[in-house]
């Protein structure tokens, strides 16, 4: 029997979310995504926007365990864009990204020899797509996918963070 002056035991629940918690911290010690800043000198850059959250972004994803963040990079493109690299990516810069996660990082790679094998049609996924010139920009372009592009065409000043 506890008395009055004895701490509770925590309820199974919270056991179970401090297992789940200290799991994910020692096992996921750090998230990687890949973006790729895909630019075309007629064109300009090519952006998706999601169905499962607003705005325009440079298409990407998470690195998966056992890939490189190059591969992860061909892979999004791929999938996001029916986008070929043809050329090497340039990496661009890695950026903490704290509103996602204390632990979340993007790193942004340059695209500028690539193809599109055909348009991307909307999915579960992507809502839309295409290339925009790069001083006419979508609205709703995210704050941070203006930032990189405007690091890379213009050499403002990089942030560490997304």
């Amino acid at each position: 029997m506890l008395s009055s002056g004895s701490p509770r035991s925590p309820k199974p629940r919270r056991l179970v979310q401090r297992a789940m918690h200290l799991w994910w911290r020692f096992s996921r010690p750090m998230t990687l995504g890949v973006r790729a800043a895909l630019i075309h000198p007629q064109r300009g850059v090519f952006l998706i926007e999601h169905t499962y959250t607003p705005g325009w972004y440079m298409p990407g994803g998470g690195v998966e365990a056992g890939e490189t963040a190059l591969d992860a990079l061909v892979r999004e493109v791929a999938e996001e864009g029916n986008i070929v690299l043809d050329g090497p990516a340039e990496l661009h810069g890695l950026f903490h990204n704290v509103t996602m996660s204390p632990r979340d990082h993007v790193a942004v790679f340059i695209c500028r020899d690539f193809h599109q094998t055909a348009p991307k049609r909307p999915d579960r996924e992507i809502r839309d797509s295409g290339f925009f010139p790069l001083d006419a920009l979508p609205e709703g372009t995210t704050r941070a996918t203006r930032a990189r592009l405007e690091e890379i065409t213009s050499g403002a000043p990089r942030s560490p963070t997304w």
